[in-house]
């Protein structure tokens, strides 16, 4: 399969480029992909692949988040809504989507994380990403909240910031939807 990869921003994207994307990632999910889920893909850098005849058949995106860990707060490139269509899978989109984001993850963040699911955290685990092994917290409107849902599936690429210790574990912003 011939296919292009174009990294843009949010930004930089035409209205028709995000009806392709959200119907993309309505479809890889099935169903599963609400409203609060392409709210979080929105506002940093895309990686989009396209097949020979133009069509969207892979997507993932990294947006800035901010986590604590001890006493510093750090610049966090969080992967979203990475999928890739149903026939096209197992051909390598996949990696070439994280490839593109690694790289500005590793140029511009402190650290990468991402949240991985069941049928994804193979892709994630053979590319070197790490499984979380410390708690992990979000700072809600009404104060701290502990996730222990998100132990366990959440994934971290150290960047700038180096090995970090799970010990004290990591504190997230709070969004809407899905914390992490």
């Amino acid at each position: 399969m011939t296919v292009r990869l174009r990294t843009a921003h949010t930004a930089d994207l035409a209205p028709g480029d995000l009806r392709a994307v959200r119907g993309l990632l309505d479809t890889a999910f099935d169903g599963g992909f609400d409203d609060d889920d392409f709210e979080h893909c929105l506002g940093g850098i895309h990686a989009l692949v396209h097949d020979g005849t133009g069509s969207l058949a892979a997507h993932g995106s990294v947006v800035m988040r901010r986590a604590r860990h001890r006493d510093r707060w750090l610049r966090v490139g969080y992967v979203e809504a990475v999928g890739v269509r149903r026939d096209a899978r197992r051909t390598g989109l996949g990696g070439r989507v994280m490839t593109a984001l690694e790289r500005v993850i590793d140029g511009a963040y402190d650290l990468g994380a991402l949240s991985a699911s069941d049928s994804g955290a193979r892709l994630y685990a053979d590319r070197g990403w790490q499984p979380w092994t410390g708690g992990l917290h979000a700072l809600s409107p009404n104060g701290i909240v502990h996730l222990p849902e998100e132990e366990g599936s959440t994934y971290v690429r150290p960047a700038l910031a180096g090995p970090l210790d799970p010990g004290p574990g990591l504190l997230f912003d709070w969004r809407d939807g899905d914390v992490l």
